[in-house]
């Protein structure tokens, strides 16, 4: 008969609390160890599996902090070496590889073959003629056994006329009664600044040679000294600068009107210091005008009070956030999506070989080529090699292609980060110059205007009071100007100082009526 798997309901072992078979411990204590074992061993698994978790983002983490690190370290580098070039050749050692497939040709120093040469213009006129006697004495052996020959040899030199001091003007004056002012009041003589001991054109000279040639105040006063004669202190200088200020304020207004209205503009800005604050100059303008603003900001703000809430034209920037809304329409510059291509690439070749991305090379390479092509395709519609017609069909090619490119993902977070923004909303922005007329492909011209307030800055280190950038402000927008007017900037500092500010302005537009 078979034994049954379970004992009665009423047993009760004998053993219970001194089994034989667990060498005379209790059946009920040994029960109570095994689950409070069981228990333990299902705690220490838990644990063990929160630590696996834990140390699993660990690794993790520090995967991603050694290839931040490793992306830091090749943008430092590659900064380090874009700031501070090696000042050696190359050694010929490490390129017998190349120089075994082509051999080594070094470019010949000066202009590229075929450049036309640069030779001064030929005086029109000859304002003095001077008789030169022959020699009596060879110059170059000594020799006096000279004889006397009927060929003439004619050299044309220019030279400058130093005044070596200033003319100093009397003006006498015929003064009449003002009832309604009650006081005598006098006219000022052409060329003449009523009540101000310097003239207008040392004036202009001197505000010339600050915002146009980038010197120094005390530099200014020098130059003044030892070439003209005239002395005064650079504090003067400041006052000739309020002085047009206070002239061209209104004309400055203006401008800020005349590039709201306008068709296209360029927009940029770059650093200022100002009492050893950090400052923005901002940029804007276009082929006709220019306006300068310093402001302590390099906010959205900023570029709203420039351009005005509703500016229309069409705006060619960078891709700097606070732009974003200013304009119907926006070309973004592809001179820096280049440029950025290129560094993106630099950086990337300094990574370790196992942080390095396959296809980073082939992406910003392949960018490359396609913002060239499309900066060429600009180029020759300026200059009229193709109609707008055709290059509106050009857009939907450039941008099939930009999508071949951007397809694949990239680890490295750089090219990813301008991939995302290539694939993104504002792609419609990179070919605008293909739709829009007169629209150039890059921001070269707010680059370029910027410049002279960039070596500025270098040379002065910025300004030093409220005053200082406003005048920082006024004067480069309407030299600028001017110059943009086809006006030289001299000519219309003096018209701006000596005659009221509607004969400036039109001055300054070249419109004498």
């Amino acid at each position: 008969m078979p034994r049954s798997s379970y004992p009665p309901h009423d047993f009760v072992c004998p053993y219970q609390d001194n089994c034989p078979h667990l060498d005379g411990m209790s059946t009920t204590w040994v029960l109570a160890e095994y689950r409070r074992g069981e228990d333990t061993y299902d705690e220490q698994l838990r644990i063990i599996d929160d630590f696996d978790e834990q140390l699993e983002k660990a690794r993790k983490r520090i995967g991603q902090l050694e290839r931040e690190l490793a992306e830091l370290r090749a943008k430092y580098r590659a900064l380090h070496q874009k700031q501070f070039k090696v000042n050696r050749k190359k050694n010929p050692a490490c390129c017998e590889d190349k120089a075994a497939d082509k051999p080594a040709v070094k470019k010949k120093l000066g202009a590229p073959v075929g450049h036309p040469g640069w030779f001064r213009p030929k005086p029109t006129q000859i304002d003095r003629s001077v008789h030169v006697a022959a020699p009596q004495r060879c110059p170059h052996c000594s020799s006096s056994d000279l004889t006397p020959i009927d060929e003439r040899m004619e050299h044309i030199q220019e030279d400058i006329v130093l005044v070596p001091r200033p003319v100093v003007s009397q003006y006498v004056h015929e003064q009449a009664f003002c009832n309604q002012c009650r006081r005598p009041v006098v006219q000022a003589a052409p060329d003449e600044i009523l009540h101000a001991p310097i003239g207008p054109v040392a004036k202009a000279t001197a505000m010339y040679l600050r915002y146009e040639v980038c010197i120094p105040y005390r530099k200014v006063v020098e130059i003044f000294r030892v070439l003209f004669g005239l002395s005064y202190v650079p504090a003067s200088l400041v006052g000739f600068d309020q002085k047009a200020v206070k002239m061209g304020e209104g004309i400055y207004a203006d401008l800020r009107e005349k590039l709201r209205a306008s068709e296209m503009a360029h927009a940029d800005e770059t650093s200022w210091r100002n009492d050893g604050v950090g400052h923005f100059v901002w940029f804007a303008g276009n082929e006709t005008i220019a306006f300068f603003h310093i402001d302590r900001h390099r906010s959205a703000e900023v570029a709203k009070a420039i351009f005005g809430e509703d500016f229309t034209g069409t705006l060619v920037r960078d891709r700097y956030a606070a732009y974003n809304g200013i304009g119907a329409h926006w070309q973004a510059c592809l001179a820096h999506i280049i440029t950025t291509a290129k560094e993106i690439n630099q950086e990337h070749a300094l990574l370790p070989q196992t942080e390095k991305d396959k296809h980073v090379d082939s992406f910003t390479h392949r960018l490359k080529d396609l913002c060239s092509k499309a900066c060429d395709i600009g180029q020759k519609l300026k200059s009229g090699d193709i109609s707008q017609e055709s290059a509106r069909g050009m857009e939907k090619h450039f941008l099939r292609e930009l999508k071949g490119i951007c397809k694949q993902p990239l680890r490295f977070k750089p090219a990813e980060t301008l991939r995302t923004y290539l694939i993104g909303p504002e792609q419609r922005n990179l070919f605008t110059f293909l739709r829009i007329p007169g629209v150039p492909p890059t921001n070269n011209h707010a680059e370029q205007s910027l410049r002279k307030m960039v070596i500025f800055r270098k040379v002065c280190f910025g300004t030093r009071s409220e005053k200082g950038l406003k005048s920082h402000s006024i004067i480069p927008s309407l030299l600028q100007t001017a110059r943009r007017q086809g006006v030289h900037p001299l000519t219309f500092l003096k018209t701006l100082l000596t005659t009221d500010a509607a004969t400036a302005q039109a001055a300054l537009y070249n419109n004498s009526s």
